[in-house]
């Protein structure tokens, strides 16, 4: 694996803005609001031509008693033990605080490379309210303005330097299958997460919204690699009033963006909502594979036509779904939570399916002649060329005379063939029609 670097700090230290700057991308929330990152987030870093993994952090407040205060905490505690470097942050214009003097102590028992890093010195003018933090007895402190990037490049130079020499063979993000857990807050995502890692990877806390930032979490199972992401659960827009929320929305629906397998989690107590159709809609409109994933299967009083009785409404309110495959679990109890990656490898084996173009070309031919499209200012209207462009979703392009003539219904009939023919059962598929050349 890759060495591993964790940013620790009290709530609103700028944690987030400095783990944004190192990964070079706008990751994680960034609020002026404490507790904006409540979970460990990771991201995939190089400096120098040095790669390692960043692990942001929620504010670790030492004597708190508040719950998901403590629950933070510990999350804290967990990236302190994955981590090979250890960046705490202090903030220079609140001071040395008696929290921070809490973490430093505790930092001292641990024997790693501990970067005591303080931010917002962002001129010369605050270049003076470093000097308090030497009260903490450490040799070398390191000032930086994580928004405006000053001293960043200094940190990174010592940070790497003290680097172990990681796996040179490690799967980076695009080797992986990308899963993200997507469903509506409070219907079991992180709990789920749990079950399949084996131990606590995210808070799980029966506040709706526990989970606000995107997590990312790489594992393997059965030889074959994955990247679990873990996404804040998506409101109704009349529902989002804090700030904060937005920001989570946006970065759940960035989430969608960037994953392969998108499992729609349903609670099964509930009926099919409104709210769980627009995020179903989401990941189709980005034409993620889809697996529908109905948990808390156990709570629910069953008879033999209570399976049957879920399919079909979840069929009927998410028509557009019809190549999803459905599964009961119970994310407490693990009862088929196992059976999920089944259905996910399937799900990737056809949502990267390529066809060869004579194959796809000679099967077309065959199912149009069958059931050619509708005449167009009464002239045939056939396809005189058949390919497939890209994967992920499998997309093809039919060249035809008159494009716009081609109904949806007819677009539907030949999704449907594609998907018999060459087995694309489970997977989205993207038809479009271009006007053949003379």
């Amino acid at each position: 694996m890759k060495p591993v670097i964790a940013i620790i700090g009290r709530p609103n230290v700028g944690k987030s803005t400095l783990f944004n700057r190192l990964a070079e991308r706008n990751k994680a929330i960034v609020i002026d609001q404490p507790g904006a990152t409540r979970d460990r987030n990771y991201a995939e870093a190089t400096w120098l031509g040095k790669p390692y993994t960043l692990i942001d952090t929620g504010g670790f407040e030492p004597n708190s008693t508040e719950r998901i205060l403590i629950q933070m905490r510990e999350q804290t505690g967990l990236a302190i033990e994955e981590a090979d470097i250890i960046v705490f942050l202090l903030d220079a214009r609140e001071g040395l605080t008696a929290s921070d003097k809490e973490i430093a102590k505790m930092l001292r028992q641990i024997k790693k490379p501990v970067f005591y890093t303080i931010n917002k010195i962002d001129g010369q003018k605050h270049e003076p309210l470093a000097l308090e933090f030497y009260e903490l007895g450490i040799e070398k402190l390191y000032p930086i303005s994580a928004q405006h990037g000053a001293g960043v490049a200094e940190l990174l130079d010592s940070m790497v330097a003290h680097l172990p020499a990681g796996d040179e063979e490690s799967v980076g993000e695009d080797e992986r299958i990308k899963i993200a857990v997507i469903g509506k807050p409070n219907v079991g995502k992180s709990s789920l997460i749990n079950k399949i890692l084996g131990f606590e990877r995210t808070i799980v806390n029966p506040l709706p919204g526990t989970t606000r930032d995107a997590i990312d979490t790489p594992f393997e199972l059965n030889d074959r690699k994955y990247i679990l992401i873990d996404t804040a659960g998506i409101r109704r827009k009349s529902r989002v009033s804090l700030t904060l929320e937005k920001y989570s929305v946006v970065h759940a629906l960035k989430t969608i963006n960037r994953c392969d397998i998108a499992l729609l989690i349903i609670d099964a107590q509930e009926e099919i909502t409104e709210q769980d159709a627009k995020i179903a809609g989401l990941a189709y409109e980005k034409g993620s594979a889809c697996i529908v994933v109905v948990n808390k299967w156990d709570i629910l009083k069953k008879d033999n036509a209570t399976i049957g009785i879920h399919v079909k409404n979840i069929k009927d309110k998410l028509k557009f779904l019809d190549f999803a495959p459905i599964i009961t679990v119970s994310a407490l109890t693990g009862q088929r939570v196992a059976r999920i990656f089944k259905l996910i490898d399937t799900a990737y084996e056809q949502y990267t399916k390529r066809i060869n173009t004579g194959e796809l070309n000679r099967i077309v031919r065959d199912i149009v002649e069958k059931n050619p499209p509708p005449r167009h200012q009464n002239k045939a209207n056939g396809f005189s060329y058949i390919t497939q462009v890209s994967i992920k979703p499998p997309t093809f392009i039919f060249f035809v005379r008159e494009p716009k003539a081609i109904h949806f219904s007819y677009e539907r009939f030949l999704a449907n063939q594609l998907r018999e023919r060459f087995g694309f059962a489970h997977a989205p598929i993207r038809i479009f029609f271009k006007r053949k050349s003379v």
